[in-house]
């Protein structure tokens, strides 16, 4: 879809915002996939339930659940191959994708997906992070907090 300045200059007029269109909303993260592609999804098609717009992902109409643990057919979805692991067959993967949801995510993941997408840091356990650190050269996580900076302890442990 594009969007001349006009179209833009309208919106904003008719819903009294300011700013670009898009401002704001995109946010992404690198991520470990093997570790964290599965519940990153949940935590995508949990989102309308936590916000208690619905009380299953299902019943969101815009959440790929309805392909992912339903089968419907979605013409703009791929399925990752770690979702294709889940089963030897697209019935038994749903039904694993599904049994996914049984189970709550737990409010330090939440934390942590949310920390890491919002503050574009890396989402992964410590080899995944120092690897992606090296290949890229900056931050990926918050710097360590508290302690006497100044000790040999301190400096040998938090090498930065």
């Amino acid at each position: 879809m594009v969007f001349n300045l006009l179209d833009v200059l309208f919106f904003d007029y008719q819903y009294k915002r300011t700013g670009t269109l898009w401002e704001g909303r995109y946010k992404a993260t690198m991520m470990d996939t093997e570790q964290y592609l599965l519940t990153c999804y949940r935590y995508i098609e949990l989102n309308p339930v936590r916000a208690g717009m619905v009380k299953h992902p299902s019943e969101y109409p815009w959440s790929s659940y309805h392909s992912n643990a339903l089968g419907k057919a979605n013409l703009i979805m791929n399925h990752h191959e770690i979702y294709k692991c889940l089963g030897k067959d697209k019935v038994s993967r749903e039904e694993a994708y599904r049994a996914l949801f049984k189970y709550h995510i737990t409010e330090k993941t939440l934390l942590e997906i949310r920390d890491a997408t919002n503050k574009a840091w890396v989402l992964g356990n410590n080899k995944f992070r120092e690897k992606i650190k090296k290949l890229q050269e900056r931050q990926v996580g918050p710097k360590p907090r508290g302690g006497d900076r100044k000790s040999d302890d301190f400096v040998k442990i938090n090498r930065v």
